[in-house]
């Protein structure tokens, strides 16, 4: 397995397709954000989009972008769009996505990098801690976890 990120790879249409098949509805919202080239306008011109693969299959992929679903807010930057495909669940591989947020966050020296969801219990056993109910961009709470980077 490896990571590959969306934009900096030579095989866009390929990971494209891959995450058109995703039925979660922000995942789809990606795809549609990547397919119309609207992405790091959304988010923030610097904002990648990480996928662990499996060959040409695509196991997880999230997005370490400046900007998420709470705005405004002085917080960034963010992880977002945190998806592991069905077959691939249990094993933990979007652990290997945060830790290359976790890289990337080191080499701009960052200290926290945050995730907006509304999942109790999940993002803990990657090391996040809950920081505090903020307001999305729809107007619902959301539940604001913080990653420390070292």
């Amino acid at each position: 397995m490896q990571i590959v990120e969306y934009f900096t790879c030579d095989r866009k249409a390929h990971w494209l397709e891959q995450i058109k098949k995703c039925e979660w509805g922000a995942g789809q919202y990606l795809y549609q954000l990547l397919r119309e080239n609207r992405f790091q306008e959304a988010v923030g011109e610097k904002s990648k989009v990480l996928m662990l693969t499996d060959g040409d299959a695509l196991v997880s992929f999230c997005s370490y972008a400046e900007k998420d679903d709470i705005q405004p807010t002085e917080l960034t930057p963010w992880i977002g769009f945190v998806y592991t495909f069905p077959a691939y669940r249990g094993h933990r591989y979007v652990g290997k996505l945060f830790e290359e947020t976790v890289r990337l966050a080191e080499t701009e020296r960052v200290q926290d990098i945050y995730i907006s969801t509304n999942h109790e219990g999940l993002y803990e056993k990657y090391g996040c801690e809950f920081f505090q109910m903020m307001t999305d961009m729809e107007g619902e709470p959301s539940r604001v976890y913080r990653l420390h980077v070292d």
